[in-house]
């Protein structure tokens, strides 16, 4: 059984800078505290309607292959179903023998909707139980949430059930908010780590000629570019 502990607006995804609603949850790996399992590093929390749905077991088996990646970056995953952990650990087989990789981070169970509700993926309408609920009815629990040592959400996509999601572009994105929380920059269109970058608009300029004494491009006043700061 999964306890919530934060409540917010019903149906209210919660947003960039909100602080990640935390719970108490079973999980495949034991019963974790969800701030307290992130402790002083990044999370990634990725959804999924239904256990042995065919869309989220390739996800599940690409985010184990990329779990190394994460964990260079100070970085914890961990996967949700509103199904129970007895079901987690059945598919987990299926998951390993399908894609290649086997799932050694945790999948919590949500049996009663808790997470996915506390989360805004389901309205409080959903009943208390995910026993006779098809993967349509749970179609919006297809979140991923990114969230800062500080526990606040830094970022969250949706998706739909058919469309698999880009779990390349979450590395990514993990880079440039990584990069950009420990310096006063911004990643422009389609940046990869290497990249140059943007001075962000709350530097002035006689800060950046101190952190950047030399100089940078400036095709408009208010777009300085430099290289990416190492």
């Amino acid at each position: 059984m999964s306890t919530a502990t934060l409540t917010p607006a019903v149906n209210q995804i919660p947003r960039i800078n909100d602080t990640a609603p935390n719970f108490t949850a079973e999980t495949t790996q034991g019963t974790i505290n969800f701030h307290e399992w992130i402790g002083d590093g990044w999370a990634i929390l990725f959804s999924h309607p239904k256990d042995f749905t065919p869309v989220c077991t390739t996800e599940l088996g690409y985010m184990a292959g990329l779990q190394p990646e994460f964990a260079k970056r100070n970085t914890k995953i961990i996967g949700l179903s509103v199904d129970p952990v007895s079901d987690h650990r059945k598919w987990a087989g299926d998951i390993e023998e399908t894609q290649g990789h086997k799932v050694n981070y945790p999948m919590i169970g949500d049996p009663e909707l808790r997470i996915a509700k506390l989360y805004g993926m389901l309205p409080a309408e959903s009943g208390t139980t995910s026993a006779g609920r098809t993967p349509a009815d749970n179609a919006t629990v297809r979140t991923v949430f990114v969230v800062g040592p500080d526990k606040k959400i830094k970022l969250q996509l949706s998706y739909p059930m058919t469309t698999g999601r880009n779990f390349d572009e979450v590395l990514r994105v993990l880079d440039s908010l990584q990069l950009t929380t420990k310096h006063s920059v911004a990643t422009p269109v389609n940046w990869k780590p290497g990249d140059d970058v943007i001075i962000s608009g709350s530097v002035s300029n006689d800060e950046a000629k101190k952190k950047y004494p030399g100089g940078w491009k400036a095709p408009k006043p208010y777009l300085r570019i430099v290289p990416q700061p190492k």
